[in-house]
């Protein structure tokens, strides 16, 4: 694991996150990158950073959970990430965060 500058951290997280919002990976697949690529810390020195066992961090990362928002929101903190509402329709979701059409003035 090399130590990662934060607008290399910042990329990464990006990345992942389209990722996530695209589909192509899990909530799990996202904790345990960004746990192990952006962070560098082993399962057992992450969950005692969030007060959870090693299990349940596990079983979070292995998609085999059914968590709590307030734990999801607790083990996403200190990556700066905190659970939302998104649309489940992925061509919606891609229309929400679009970047806006350019509006031409009318002079």
């Amino acid at each position: 694991m090399r130590n990662l500058s934060p607008i290399e951290r910042e990329n990464v997280l990006a990345d992942l996150l389209n990722q996530l919002l695209s589909g192509s990976i899990s909530e799990g697949k996202l904790l345990r990158t960004l746990r192990k690529d952006v962070l560098g810390l082993s399962q057992d020195r992450y969950a005692q950073l969030v007060g959870i066992s090693r299990r349940t961090l596990s079983d979070l990362e292995h998609d085999r959970a059914s968590p709590t928002l307030a734990l999801l929101n607790s083990v996403f903190r200190p990556l700066g990430l905190q659970v939302g509402l998104l649309p489940r329709s992925a061509h919606l979701r891609a229309r929400l965060f679009a970047p806006p059409a350019s509006q031409g003035s009318n002079r």
